[in-house]
């Protein structure tokens, strides 16, 4: 069967008005989004549209109406991760890490462009918002594992982009660290939520050799960039000495948010995808 016609066949079974066709759908796609060849994702990237299931409620049977809820969020994710590729022509959940991987070596320009492009994805699938008690049948479960693996690629990517984002804050112009200082304190608000939602993987049995630990940067740094900031603003964007902000910075950019556990191989500055 061709790649075309396989997306065809799980689109019209996304159409169906049950939750358990429709759902076993989805999985089905975000399954080979993640494990299939790469080709398929770059099908479903190509098309206008993905899944219009934002409206989508079955009515039928009890259940219904509890995983309509979970359909319509998934659904967006996947619409959102499919946009993503398109976007940057790439699926960032599958590119080389490390220092000298992409989003360590990005330029300030690039880096503008594509963290918003993964924060909005992160978004969706943090949306997915379901608590351990809600995960209470196959399908939901097999949706949760999935967007569960791909929570920890993408954010390893997101964090190694706020770290480059991070060690060039100092050099920047005015409009680009207004911009950069937006996007970090959008991060810290995502990594709060990413661990509410890796304390309901916990909760479902996932191991916790395979859950990370996550390390909240220190306060002084926010701190730090929102004086910079307002320093350029005082200085009609004339970059002062900041020696000690740069230290700052230099020994932030050098200690991973993220910790990950013995059995991850994802940490920042490892070079070895999960």
């Amino acid at each position: 069967m061709s790649v075309a016609r396989l997306a065809d066949v799980l689109s019209q079974q996304a159409g169906s008005s049950s939750w358990v066709v429709v759902f076993k759908a989805l999985v089905t796609v975000h399954h080979l989004m993640v494990h299939g060849n790469e080709r398929f994702l770059q099908h479903l990237s190509s098309r206008n549209s993905l899944f219009t299931l934002h409206n989508f409620l079955d009515k039928s049977v009890i259940e219904g109406y509890s995983m309509s809820t979970f359909i319509r969020r998934y659904s967006r994710y996947l619409n959102e991760k499919s946009l993503a590729y398109r976007m940057l022509a790439s699926d960032i959940t599958k590119t080389k890490r490390g220092l000298d991987g992409m989003m360590r070596t990005l330029s300030t320009k690039e880096l503008l462009k594509i963290l918003p492009v993964i924060q909005t994805q992160f978004d969706a699938l943090l949306n997915f918002n379901a608590n351990a008690d809600e995960l209470n049948n196959r399908i939901i479960e097999a949706a949760f594992m999935l967007l569960f693996k791909d929570s920890l690629r993408l954010f390893a990517a997101y964090n190694e982009g706020i770290l480059n984002l991070l060690g060039k804050y100092f050099n920047m112009r005015k409009t680009q660290c207004r911009e950069s200082l937006d996007i970090y304190i959008k991060f810290l608000g995502r990594t709060t939520k990413l661990a509410q939602f890796l304390k309901v993987a916990e909760q479902v049995g996932v191991d916790q050799n395979d859950i990370p630990y996550l390390n909240q940067a220190p306060h002084s740094l926010l701190e730090a960039l929102q004086q910079h900031l307002a320093s350029l603003e005082e200085r009609n964007d004339i970059v002062p000495p900041h020696s000690l902000q740069r230290a700052l910075m230099s020994s932030i950019t050098k200690f991973p948010l993220l910790k990950a556990s013995p059995r991850e191989a994802w940490v920042p500055g490892n070079r070895t995808a999960a």
